[in-house]
């Protein structure tokens, strides 16, 4: 069944709340997949078309994790690496990182 709400995909009420004030309404097919893969620590890869919500659906479980982690030492946090094809791509993964991540 996939979720109809950004909400039963079990994401924090911080994240809620800023993706609210993004206007974020309802999740994306392949964020409706991930996300609650990715909240329960599973390996994933994915493959969408472009604009259909890929950053957001790695993005914001790992947010989720990071906020959950606050105190922990280095070697035991949670970790990423974004790769992109393009320096571009990277610049605007970075800036919807940046704006998921507020509050």
């Amino acid at each position: 069944m996939v979720s109809t709400t950004f909400r039963e995909l079990g994401l924090s009420a911080p994240i809620l709340r800023q993706l609210e004030n993004l206007e974020y309404k309802t999740p994306t097919p392949i964020q409706a997949a991930s996300i609650p893969l990715l909240l329960r620590n599973k390996d994933l890869l994915g493959l969408a078309q472009t604009g259909t919500g890929k950053t957001a659906a790695f993005a914001l479980p790992l947010i989720q994790h990071l906020s959950e982690r606050p105190g922990k030492s280095p070697g035991r946090r949670v970790r990423a690496l974004i790769l992109s094809p393009t320096r571009e791509l990277a610049a605007q993964i970075h800036e919807n990182i940046l704006a998921y991540a507020r509050g």
